[in-house]
């Protein structure tokens, strides 16, 4: 299946609002549909920097990046925004999005080990170029820290007998093994759910520290946005949704008065003021399902 990028429209309307020129950011390339629009609808001054660590994106980065002078892809996670900015002497930008989901290459081909649909090596590194394996990775934890990492990231609640199972397979090296080994220790699927989902999201999360990188990204983005800036975030689950409502409520709000009654100035530290929460459409789902749970927040950069 090919890639269909999530919200395009809605996430390149809202990130631009009334510029036609800037410097803008897409911290998650992936297949660049979202840079693609993004690029169709700035003047030749623009300038467009995109990130992403995998290699299979890089490539398709690259060819952007030949045919677009505009266009630059950067090797690296967003969670290294601001050092990568910095190093090309840029010190704020106009527009910043990112689009939290794995692309549909990533799930599809056996060989990248992301899904228990497709029977391939047990990877699930965003970038396979470093960093443990899955099989690695999961050899190497302990059953306790992996119950934990299963029950936080997969929101599974048979999370100890599945972490227990696991431990006791020993070595495993495909994804048809980890995700049988899954199915048989679950006492109570979900329906219209395979029993490993919960488990396979959760051991991807841990590996590619997703949601270490999205609350490392959040304050670099406020802090190179310019006044009236945006940031447009996708997420597809409730843990990273969860992050960026809070991160934007938290920077949106007036501080609590602890003034305990004596008169005083409330310093206003607010860096963001509420845009839009916006979800896939009924058209949109039926023609991508997996835009279903897809919720997309933008926030707008207020003046210091």
């Amino acid at each position: 299946m090919s890639h269909i990028s999530v919200l395009l429209h809605e996430t390149v309307d809202a990130l631009v609002a009334d510029k036609n020129t800037g410097i803008f950011v897409d911290g998650t390339f992936g297949r660049g549909g979202h840079t693609r629009l993004l690029l169709s609808k700035l003047d030749e001054n623009a300038r467009v920097y995109a990130f992403d660590k995998d290699p299979q994106a890089l490539a398709v980065g690259a060819a952007l990046a030949a045919e677009d002078p505009r266009f630059e892809i950067i090797h690296a996670s967003f969670a290294d925004l601001s050092e990568e900015l910095k190093a090309r002497q840029i010190e704020a930008v106009d527009g910043i999005m990112a689009d939290l989901g794995v692309s549909s290459p990533q799930l599809d081909q056996a060989e990248r080990g992301f899904s228990f649909m497709h029977n391939g090596p047990l990877d699930m590194r965003m970038d396979n170029s470093q960093g443990l394996t899955a099989a690695q990775w999961l050899l190497k934890i302990e059953e306790e820290d992996l119950a934990n990492i299963i029950y936080q990231y997969g929101e599974e609640r048979y999370s100890r007998r599945i972490a227990r199972a696991i431990k006791a397979a020993g070595e495993m090296t495909t994804t048809a093994e980890l995700a049988e080994v899954v199915k048989q220790a679950h006492p109570k699927w979900e329906k219209n759910k395979h029993p490993a989902t919960r488990t396979f999201q959760a051991i991807r999360i841990a590996i590619n520290k997703e949601l270490e990188d999205v609350e490392h990204f959040l304050p670099q983005a406020v802090d190179m946005l310019k006044p009236k800036g945006r940031l447009a975030v996708i997420s597809f689950h409730s843990l990273e949704d969860r992050l960026i409502k809070q991160f934007i409520q938290k920077e949106s709000t007036l501080p609590e008065d602890h003034g305990w009654g004596l008169p005083q100035k409330q310093v206003d530290t607010r860096r963001l003021k509420k845009i839009d929460r916006v979800k896939a459409s009924e058209q949109e789902v039926k023609q991508n399902p997996r835009s279903r749970s897809a919720w997309l927040r933008v926030a707008e950069r207020l003046a210091p």
